[in-house]
């Protein structure tokens, strides 16, 4: 028997001994409180038991099942109101057709001092396009004194105002005294330049030549003896 069985022995035996010194001194009638008494000796002696080692751990439990749905929340306020937006405007444009016009004439040979030289109708678009010009041709300009004439172009028999004129001079000081003559030499040369404001349907693109203010008109020639041309291109803004 081990140590421990033995001890539990002698407890054992030393409760039944209390018990029956109790039962002996309290006679027949002190049965009942025997018992009393008898529990308590129990009651000490099961809480003098060693405690015995830990059992096992149990198993983890099977998941429970999901719980019921709770109630909708309260809804909320409304949020602080923002600033204005801009406002964005998507421009779809149509694809740009090319419009462009050339008149051109082999030899003009045209002597006139002032008026209209040329002229080349041309059918506009769009009334929010740019007119796109140019004259080239052969330009001279003589005289025994200082001269000077210009060449520009109008539109619809006005000049153009989107921004400025389309023009070309030339100015010449003076001839040579001395061999009694003039300069008189013939260049190619150009008019160019961008009108706006021009309005849709047919215009009359033409070119002019006059003088130039504060100055006398010379001896003016334009297109000897070559190829002169007007060019008319539409173009987007």
């Amino acid at each position: 028997m081990g140590g421990g069985a033995g001890l539990r022995g002698l407890r054992g035996l030393w409760a039944l001994w209390a018990l029956c010194a109790l039962s002996a001194a309290e006679g027949p009638n002190g049965k009942q409180k025997a018992l009393l008494r008898h529990r308590e000796v129990v009651d000490l002696y099961n809480g003098m038991c060693l405690q015995g080692p830990a059992g096992v751990p149990g198993r983890d439990g099977s998941p429970g099942a999901n719980g019921i749905p709770g109630t909708p929340g309260i809804p909320g306020r409304d949020g602080f109101k923002g600033e204005k937006g801009e406002c964005l405007r998507e421009s779809f444009e149509e694809s740009w057709t090319p419009n462009y016009k050339q008149c051109a004439w082999s030899a003009l040979n045209y002597g006139i001092d002032l008026g209209k030289i040329a002229e080349c109708t041309f059918t506009k678009m769009r009334s929010n396009s740019a007119l796109r010009v140019l004259f080239s041709g052969s330009l001279r300009l003589k005289c025994k004194s200082a001269c000077c004439q210009r060449w520009y172009f109008t539109f619809n028999g006005a000049e153009c105002s989107g921004p400025l004129p389309i023009e070309a001079i030339i100015y010449l000081d003076q001839g040579s005294p001395e061999l009694n003559s003039t300069i008189n030499i013939h260049r190619t040369s150009s008019v160019e330049g961008l009108c706006e404001g021009v309005g849709a349907g047919l215009v009359d693109v033409a070119i002019w030549v006059g003088t130039c203010a504060d100055y006398p008109k010379g001896d003016a020639s334009t297109g000897w003896n070559s190829v002169s041309r007007i060019i008319i291109e539409e173009l987007p803004k």
